[in-house]
């Protein structure tokens, strides 16, 4: 599959949907032996129930799948979405996913994308979502003049952990009101998002803070829209989290 195109077909104003999904990490966190976005669970690989979930969109005009530069291995476990002409590919990826998100709208940019369209950003490692849930985020957020995220109110008591000779030991309780714990997809218009994810990138101080695309548009100013996400739209993360995974996937 290239992972370039020449053309694509013309659009009147109306602002459409891509979905980009960085998928270039390698996932050590996850004790799985290979990037996470590869091991298989519940007969699939991770990134490939990811990207059936997405495709089960019709508002979703294209995915790109933004890749290391050295990545050999997606076609291999990406199943039927690799043949997909929905299935866009770059092999962009850069060290952090600020730098994959970023490149990867630039690629979009190069495809016919137009800044006022809308860019769903996913992790592959949320492998459980449902279209019903995309479905549910665009349209909460097709008429805003900012775009927003899937989240969930923080329902545990939250811990802060000490330093130095006090690791691993909880140094004070903090507040859980008003504090949602972040999923995706994370929808922005690209206009919004390439610039905001460029200011931050420019400063390297203070890019580590930005560990989402919503982070990014706050720095600018803006107030992302907050949209209830799911409990099963969880990022496999640990090892545990792959188990589980299993469960709630087979009955699928």
């Amino acid at each position: 599959m290239p992972d370039t195109i020449t053309h694509v077909a013309p659009h009147g104003f109306a602002p459409r949907c891509f979905a980009l999904v960085p998928c270039a990490g390698v996932g050590e966190r996850a004790g799985v032996g290979g990037p996470k976005q590869y091991h298989r669970v519940a007969g699939r690989s991770v990134v490939e129930h990811t990207l059936t979930a997405l495709a089960a969109v019709p508002r979703i005009d294209a995915t790109l799948v933004v890749l290391a530069p050295n990545d050999t291995q997606f076609e291999d476990h990406a199943g039927p979405f690799a043949s997909d002409e929905r299935c866009w590919v770059a092999r962009v990826g850069g060290a952090s996913r600020a730098e994959s998100v970023a490149a990867g709208l630039d690629v979009l940019l190069e495809r016919g994308a137009q800044p006022h369209d809308w860019v769903l950003v996913h992790d592959a490692a949320r492998c459980l979502t449902r279209p019903a849930l995309i479905e549910q985020l665009i349209s909460a957020c097709e008429a805003d003049e900012v775009g927003g995220l899937l989240a969930l109110p923080v329902a545990d008591t939250l811990k802060h952990e000490g330093s130095g000779d006090e690791a691993g030991r909880v140094e004070r309780t903090l507040s859980r009101a008003h504090t949602w714990a972040a999923q995706t997809p994370q929808m922005f218009r690209l206009g919004l998002l390439r610039p905001a994810l460029l200011a931050a990138l420019s400063q390297p101080e203070s890019a580590a803070a930005v560990t989402d695309e919503a982070s990014a548009i706050e720095r600018l100013g803006h107030a992302p829209k907050l949209v209830i996400g799911a409990l099963d739209n969880f990022k496999l993360t640990w090892p545990s989290d792959f188990a589980l995974a299993e469960r709630l996937l087979a009955p699928r």
